[in-house]
């Protein structure tokens, strides 16, 4: 029994050079929107899983993004698919709208985002980023260093080019980072789908914990079965994030957000309409 509580603890456990998510947040006033920043056509699910599940099957998946605004600050994650990036994919990613104009509903111009926080360095995760150049990066260390070794045309480098430039600020995540200083709004290391992949906890005061996949997970049914993408950059990394992911989302009661899933984030309130 003791052995087994002894495991159970250590998959909550960050490794050694994280710092461990704090047990409460402070009842201060942070918020949380999202909204739909382009879309993906998949034919063929058999690589989401290197088991050969969900092979054949097709679906249609979206890229999330996500405001949070904190008194100290206003974080966009993610940035979804850029119209370039649309423009040469022949039909299989389509590009919605520029973010800056989504976030005028919001009634929010482009400069008042003070963090542009990257799941990690694929394209459609980061492909607007560069609208933000005033911005601060948050982007996993191991992930920053990957992009310093992609090609000068590469679309992921091209994505971040403000600050590949030395032209913006960038802070490369090492483990866990705390993003306002108080616990709200945390960026969680996930490694595996990237070497340097990170989640989003963000704790609102009202509707509690809310975890935000970036792509621990693409869809629903690929999480029931722990499914691993054959596209990942290393298999035992991504299911020992699984096992850290489940395990927060189960100690925290966390309301979990699948970023690339329609459901999930048909299940939020339309933006510019947010949970507190």
């Amino acid at each position: 029994m003791i052995r087994r509580l002894a495991l159970s603890a250590a998959l909550l456990a960050a490794p050694a050079s994280q710092a461990a998510a704090p047990q409460a947040a402070p009842a201060i006033a942070v918020t949380l929107a999202a909204f739909e920043c382009g879309r993906l056509v998949h034919d063929d699910l058999g690589r989401f899983n290197d088991t050969f599940r969900f092979a054949g099957e097709r679906r249609e998946a979206i890229a999330g993004c996500f405001l949070i605004r904190h008194p100290k600050g206003v974080l966009l994650w993610d940035t979804g698919i850029s119209r370039e990036m649309a423009a040469g994919s022949k039909g299989r990613l389509t590009f919605v709208a520029p973010i800056a104009q989504r976030l005028r509903a919001a009634g929010l111009t482009p400069t008042q985002v003070t963090h542009v926080g990257i799941s990690h360095y694929h394209a459609d995760h980061s492909g607007s980023a560069k609208d933000f150049p005033k911005a601060e990066l948050l982007i996993g260390e191991r992930d920053w260093a990957a992009v310093q070794g992609f090609k000068p045309d590469d679309a992921q480098r091209l994505a971040l080019a403000p600050w590949v430039s030395g032209g913006g600020k960038v802070v490369p995540v090492k483990g866990d980072r705390d993003v306002f200083g108080d616990g709200s709004v945390m960026m969680l290391q996930m490694p595996g789908h990237t070497p340097g992949h990170s989640a989003l906890l963000v704790r609102l005061p009202g509707a509690g914990p809310v975890l935000i996949s970036g792509d621990q997970y693409h869809f629903r049914e690929n999480r029931e079965v722990r499914g691993v993408p054959t596209f990942n950059t290393d298999r035992a990394d991504t299911l020992a994030s699984h096992d850290r992911f489940e395990g927060i989302a189960k100690q925290l009661k966390a309301r979990v957000i699948i970023q690339h899933d329609p459901r999930d984030m048909a299940g939020l309130p339309a933006f510019p309409k947010v949970l507190n």
